[in-house]
């Protein structure tokens, strides 16, 4: 079905996989897919008869908000934030990486030369090890790069572990229960983008703030790497980043080999926050996935883009009004 044509529904089911209520009437409806971060959601809902006594017994990680597009699974994960009003109810929800931010490695670890993907998926996985909420992972292909990385038990919270992963190499994002791990230069696309799926019209927008001409990581110890220099357009423009958790010089110069791909030249966006995607636009909506590219084509600004961008965000709401669907480009590695 077409953008903005999608309709929701809703359900609140237990941590065991139990359903304590359909959300019969849905009032509105908000989710979102994030890269490298946890995506979140919110509903209302009218309760009315079974439901209301249903909705009384939620409670917060023990319970999940379950949504659909059309009747596909689309969205899933932990409520964090229920409030009972007269009239409705209402719930927000974080995806299931939430559940990281709440877990520590769970036993002392060290790593030589590993793909940061195969990192990636033993912190997931040890983090879940002890208590499982439901969760799969699936991982698209390899970063290509490898590095020490070594984590002690109950040091540093997982989710943030996960993050740091993601600054030197790798992507990962959230769909339903599954966690998706790819490569950061992953070019995989779902669909083509022109002005005219624009009907706000777009704003390409150049980071400036991001950009580095030299990055210098600093590891454990006097474990030090640095990737780049002075450019001959854009001068010297250093940043240095702190790792903790890298223990060899050449996984430090591999880390900032990374973050000088993602900062070099200036990144370009479209949108500076969100762009509203027209209801005719030819994309599948359930298939925007951060991580995926879609080819863009503007010529109605002064900045012409034609390139393949990177999908960072993705933000869906119904309500009375209907559908909207938002999203957030960005330069692949960006």
């Amino acid at each position: 079905m077409a953008v903005g044509c999608g309709v929701h529904t809703a359900a609140i089911h237990d941590r065991d996989g139990a359903m304590i209520t359909p959300a019969d009437t849905l009032i509105e409806v908000e989710w979102t897919r994030v890269l490298n971060a946890i995506s979140t959601a919110k509903a209302t809902i009218y309760p009315s008869g079974d439901c209301c006594q249903a909705v009384d017994n939620v409670r917060s990680w023990r319970h999940k908000l379950v949504i659909y597009r059309d009747g596909r699974l689309v969205w899933e994960g932990p409520i964090l934030d229920a409030d009972w009003k007269y009239g409705g109810f209402e719930v927000q929800a974080g995806d299931v990486l939430s559940w990281l931010d709440r877990r520590v490695p769970h036993q002392d670890i060290e790593f030589d030369e590993t793909d940061l993907a195969d990192i990636a998926e033993w912190l997931i996985e040890d983090g879940f090890a002890p208590d499982d909420p439901g969760h799969s992972v699936q991982t698209i292909g390899l970063a290509g790069i490898t590095g020490g990385r070594a984590y002690s038990k109950d040091v540093g919270q997982t989710g943030d572990h996960l993050r740091d992963l993601a600054d030197t190499g790798i992507d990962f994002t959230a769909v339903g229960s599954r966690i998706l791990i790819l490569p950061e230069d992953h070019t995989t696309r779902v669909g083509s983008l022109s002005d005219a799926d624009f009907p706000d019209g777009l704003t390409v927008s150049e980071d400036g703030v991001g950009l580095a001409t030299r990055w210098v990581v600093h590891g454990n110890d006097k474990v030090v790497g640095e990737a780049g220099g002075i450019h001959p357009y854009y001068g010297l423009l250093e940043r240095v980043a702190d790792e903790s958790s890298i223990r060899k010089n050449s996984s430090a110069a591999a880390a900032a080999r990374s973050r000088l791909r993602s900062s070099l030249p200036a990144p370009v966006w479209i949108a500076s926050q969100q762009a509203t995607l027209s209801p005719d636009a030819a994309v599948d909506v359930p298939s925007l996935v951060p991580g995926w590219c879609v080819d863009v084509t503007s010529t109605r600004t002064c900045r012409v883009i034609t390139q393949s961008l990177k999908i960072m965000t993705v933000r869906v709401m119904e309500n009375g009004s209907g559908e909207t669907v938002s999203v957030q480009l960005a330069p692949a590695g960006a």
